[in-house]
């Protein structure tokens, strides 16, 4: 439409400018003539003819070359036509595939955001949408397989892309998978905050302590965590590290673990308390005995007692004389009365040990004091009111496990 408006605007154009030269000329009496020879060719005529006809042979000749570039155009205008088609095709298709993949419609999303990946502006968007529909529908080959054509389509995006592929591994629980690729991102940009984000849960989903403690500096350094989430962190890590060497059994091990450990680790709270739990799981909580009484004469902490009471010591004279020390501070601690019942049994004090035992379960009846308390009187020979201990602590023990459950049946409010 826009073309012929053109075209007749200069033709109209073109008419009113000859008209009025045609005027202009004939105001002269004598206008004048035009003589054009070529060899025995002769052609003469009047200036007025000559210069219409010039004027009209201009509008001809530019309206038939823009005529002309206009038709040599004509296929390249086609196709970026249709590109142009295919392209918001293939927006709309990539909206449609969004929406269909938000409303759990795996495979139809799959299918259109496939079918129109190579006509879109953005094919990595496609096939990364399209490997999210097909893990979610169990389709791990072909997740696979449009990871594989995204790294294809756009090498650039290596890492865009990795992180998804590693997202995936993730939430199905394929850590080894994950592992392997978020290291090889994290070879190409060390400092990426979601690369290292995710091989933090990498580690903590595969257990791999040492990994975290590596990986610590750069989450601190990168900002990935607060200085408050790298201390926590740091503590989950060592103490993870510590239990480990526990379970492998080697004090040396244990030892080198905790002499690893920066110093202001070590004061947070509960970290010394694993270390003792570990050195006396392995046997050597008589090489501990004298670091953890101080502990526990410097702050007062009844995990700490609880572990003094288990300490493996050549003299349970000697712990029972410093725990008792401990009574005219703590009289009525039902687990200080325990583990002095404890130490008395260790010590051979049956007398003694009845007492404390008997005066920690006045005061906070537990399953463990009942069977020390049962098992002493059955080695004095009283069944009768060893099988009462025992059965009063069977009830207890019935009676924490119904409330726990109980507990987790209750939905919040």
């Amino acid at each position: 439409m826009k073309t012929i408006i053109y075209f007749l605007a200069s033709l109209v154009f073109a008419v009113a400018v000859a008209f009025f030269l045609h005027q202009w000329l004939l105001k002269f009496d004598d206008p004048g003539y035009v003589l054009i020879g070529i060899e025995h060719w002769s052609l003469e005529t009047s200036l007025v003819i000559f210069a219409v006809c010039q004027v009209m042979l201009f509008f001809i000749l530019y309206f038939f070359f823009r005529s002309l570039g206009w038709l040599l155009r004509m296929p390249g205008r086609i196709k970026n036509r249709a590109k142009k088609v295919k392209f918001d095709r293939s927006q709309e298709a990539l909206i449609a595939g969004l929406v269909d993949s938000a409303e759990g419609n795996w495979e139809k999303a799959e299918k259109v955001l496939i079918k129109h990946a190579s006509t879109s502006g953005a094919p990595l968007l496609h096939y990364l949408t399209a490997a999210r529909a097909a893990q979610s529908r169990g389709a791990f080959e072909k997740r696979d397989e449009y990871l594989q054509q995204a790294a294809q389509q756009s090498p650039d995006s290596e890492v865009a892309i990795g992180l998804t592929q590693a997202e995936l591994h993730l939430s199905e629980k394929q850590f080894d998978q994950a592992l392997k690729t978020l290291s090889r991102l994290q070879s190409i940009d060390p400092g990426h905050a979601s690369v290292l984000k995710l091989l933090h849960q990498t580690y903590q989903h595969l257990g791999d302590w040492e990994g975290i403690q590596k990986l610590i500096p750069s989450l601190h350094k990168n900002k990935v965590i607060v200085e408050a989430e790298v201390k926590l962190l740091e503590a989950e890590t060592f103490s993870g590290l510590l239990k480990e060497a526990a379970r492998r059994g080697n004090v040396e091990e244990i030892k080198a673990q905790w002499q690893a450990i920066p110093t202001h680790v070590q004061a947070m709270h509960g970290i010394h308390a694993i270390y003792y739990a570990a050195m006396i799981e392995v046997g050597a909580g008589a090489e501990i005995e004298a670091e953890l009484l101080n502990s526990l004469n410097e702050e007062w902490d009844e995990t700490l007692l609880i572990l003094y009471g288990s300490v493996q010591a050549a003299d349970y004279a000697r712990l029972l004389t410093n725990a008792e020390k401990w009574l005219a501070m703590h009289p009525k601690n039902a687990i200080l009365l325990r583990v002095l019942g404890k130490l008395s049994i260790k010590c051979g004090e049956q007398g003694k040990a009845e007492n404390y035992l008997t005066k920690s379960l006045e005061i906070d009846p537990t399953v463990g004091a009942y069977q020390m308390l049962g098992e002493l009187y059955f080695e004095k020979g009283d069944k009768d009111r060893a099988s009462e201990c025992f059965k009063l602590g069977l009830e207890l023990a019935s009676s924490e496990v119904i409330s726990n459950v109980e507990g987790m049946m209750v939905e919040p409010a």
